[in-house]
């Protein structure tokens, strides 16, 4: 399903399904036209990789794999806990991302911008 994510990158967010479940990370990739995200330290596998020149050494390599964004939700700075994002827009017409328990604002993106 391609379209919006409703988190960006470097946004803590806790996983909500999977064998990760309950496991807090920063979010390290967003790919918004499959609707994945790389969670740091989350959906870890195994590659086996062959060296690239003959300096680099060959192996088994660990890298967090992509997990859907519904499965992740954001985690406010300010209340410490899982939350869903809303958006408004500021008197001087910004646009803002602020936390739905809380109301705390997380973040001021220019509407000019988008």
């Amino acid at each position: 399903m391609p379209g919006k994510v409703h988190v960006k990158k470097g946004d803590l967010v806790l996983v909500l399904s999977g064998k990760d479940r309950g496991a807090k990370g920063k979010i390290l990739e967003v790919n918004p036209e499959n609707g994945k995200v790389v969670v740091e330290g989350v959906n870890v596998v195994k590659r086996h990789q062959k060296p690239k020149d003959r300096y680099q050494a060959g192996g088994i390599v660990k890298k967090a794999a992509p997990v859907d964004s519904s499965n992740v939700m954001y985690i406010c700075s300010k209340c410490d806990r899982a939350t869903r994002i809303g958006k408004r827009f500021m008197e001087n017409g910004d646009k803002a991302r602020f936390c739905k328990k809380c109301g705390e604002v997380i973040e001021i993106v220019n509407a000019d911008k988008e």
